[in-house]
């Protein structure tokens, strides 16, 4: 049983580590032109040599971005959130009793990540530079990706496991 928990925590762990990665690295969008460096963009700076903030990233015109910017940050926020709940459930829960409020939480942080990314899908050229629309998605993006399932599947163990001795 140990052994179990040992790797629900480590799983989960991974997903929030995945979730902070996806929101702070600056590779969402990459755009690779031939002859220049590569400019690589994420939810708040587009960088090459120097990082410079996203055209009109604070007007209603990138509405999308701001909704994705959020999302992620709630995602990880939730994430951290209900892993914290979680270690307090340890303690506090009564025998065969299940973990349902981290499930929860650990849902909505799913939730709001994959909000986030698919927002991110449909609406990316309309928040980019005309300058940007021949790019490429970026490791972040595929990492916001790859956590949405794995915090999905965190939650829906949560869900199922129940307290031993």
């Amino acid at each position: 049983m140990l052994i179990i928990l040992v790797l629900i925590i480590l799983f989960h762990l991974a997903a929030a580590v995945l979730l902070f990665v996806a929101t702070i690295h600056n590779a969402w969008w990459l755009v690779s032109t031939p002859g220049r460096d590569v400019l690589y963009s994420d939810l708040w700076y587009s960088c090459n040599a120097t990082c410079f903030p996203i055209a009109k990233s604070h007007t209603t015109d990138a509405a999308y971005l701001q909704t994705v910017q959020a999302t992620m940050i709630l995602a990880t926020i939730l994430c951290c959130i209900s892993f914290f709940i979680f270690i307090l459930q340890l303690f506090r829960l009564k025998q065969g009793e299940r973990f349902v409020f981290t499930a929860i939480i650990q849902l909505l942080a799913s939730l709001c990540v994959m909000m986030a990314a698919s927002i991110y899908t449909a609406q990316n050229k309309s928040f980019h530079h005309s300058s940007l629309h021949d790019g490429s998605y970026g490791s972040s993006y595929i990492l916001a990706w790859v956590s949405f399932p794995m915090t999905l599947i965190s939650g829906l163990m949560y869900l199922v496991l129940r307290k031993r001795k």
